[in-house]
């Protein structure tokens, strides 16, 4: 068997680790960027009542007309503007990834950043470039000219706010890469509800300029949609690559019924993004412990105890939130904290106490 492994499975896929979501257990959750809010009661009947029309037993719309223009309105997508659904922004990347690749051809990042850039690089068999950004996690735009002249891209990713840093890029340094690249750049914007910022009104200025977006980190994660806005042209050809069907009937059903009731979901989204910063001052205030700025729904620090033992101990006293200390380079000492509910953000400032005292 191992040398039938060997001999079929390309290298770069044996080089690679599995994708690992930790199992929480009995833990606070607090690693995975998710909204801890569940709907109101009455909501959750109203949708389960939804769910009874829905035809389990028919193909869903391939193209989800309903869902699509509910998506259209709900993210503010201009007019004129193609859009296009993915069962989550990953699978929204691979599309893209699959559509560009070819023997030679670079897909280009800043890092840190989203790991699924580089995955699914090597998943289509693509070179990845990743740009080192400075110190402060900001973008390093003349690095990000120099890669684009020497590895020119097919494809840029910027995540808007970045992931796992929680900081949003200068928009007009973003813009240069727009001008400068010769390919797609596509901004990433799976945080635009905690962000207060945005290049969505900016599509059609630039034909080469994408934006993507998911509906997870409003409290839709269990769902599984994002979506792809830009110029229609480019998405009719990643359109073809877009398996059939590939947003089943209760996604389309659900993230229709969520989205007709927006305000539950943006109310969650003030009620996240206000605790942020409660939750940011206690970190700043807390010695030994480096919050750095965030526009998400997270909150990336530095601990001069060892990251390590304290992510440790943090689990040992019920609280997973995400080690990127192992990653090292920039991220070395570093921890990520997703702000859930107030009584878990407290849990989780004491269990951080008890860590680095």
């Amino acid at each position: 068997m191992s040398d039938k492994i060997t001999d079929w499975i390309r290298p770069g896929i044996r080089a690679l680790s599995a994708y690992h979501v930790p199992d929480a257990g009995e833990c606070i959750k607090l690693d995975a960027m998710e909204n801890p809010y569940t709907w109101p009661e009455e909501m959750v009947d109203a949708w389960l009542q939804r769910l009874r029309g829905a035809a389990l037993n028919r193909y869903p719309d391939p193209a989800a007309h309903a869902l699509s223009e509910r998506l259209r309105e709900a993210m503010a997508v201009p007019e004129g503007q193609a859009l296009m659904l993915g069962n989550g922004s990953d699978e929204i990347i691979q599309i893209i990834a699959q559509a560009v690749a070819a023997p030679g051809r670079v897909i280009m990042a800043p890092e840190p950043s989203f790991v699924m850039y580089r995955m699914i690089a090597t998943f289509c068999g693509m070179e990845y470039v990743g740009v080192p950004l400075r110190e402060d996690f900001s973008l390093d735009l003349d690095a990000m000219l120099a890669a684009i002249a020497k590895h020119p891209p097919a494809v840029i990713f910027l995540a808007y706010p970045n992931n796992p840093t929680g900081n949003l890029f200068d928009a007009d340094d973003v813009r240069a890469v727009i001008e400068a690249a010769p390919g797609l750049v596509v901004v990433d914007e799976a945080y635009h509800a905690f962000a207060d910022a945005s290049f969505m009104l900016r599509l059609g200025e630039s034909d080469n300029l994408l934006v993507m977006r998911t509906v997870s980190k409003m409290g839709l994660a269990g769902l599984r949609l994002g979506l792809l806005a830009g110029p229609g042209a480019w998405l009719a050809e990643f359109d073809k690559v877009r398996l059939p069907y590939n947003i089943n009937v209760l996604t389309q059903v659900s993230a229709d019924f969520a989205l007709e009731n927006i305000g539950v979901l943006e109310a969650q989204t003030a009620q996240i993004t206000a605790d942020r910063e409660t939750l940011w001052q206690a970190l700043a205030a807390m010695p030994g412990v480096a919050p750095f700025p965030s526009r998400a729904n997270f909150i990336l620090f530095r601990v001069e105890a060892d990251a390590d033992t304290v992510f440790t101990s943090l689990k040992a006293n019920g609280v997973l939130i995400k080690n990127l200390n192992p990653a090292g380079g920039p991220l070395a000492g570093c921890l990520r904290v997703t702000v859930g509910r107030p009584e878990e953000n407290s849990a989780f400032l004491q269990a951080l106490h008890s860590a680095i005292a």
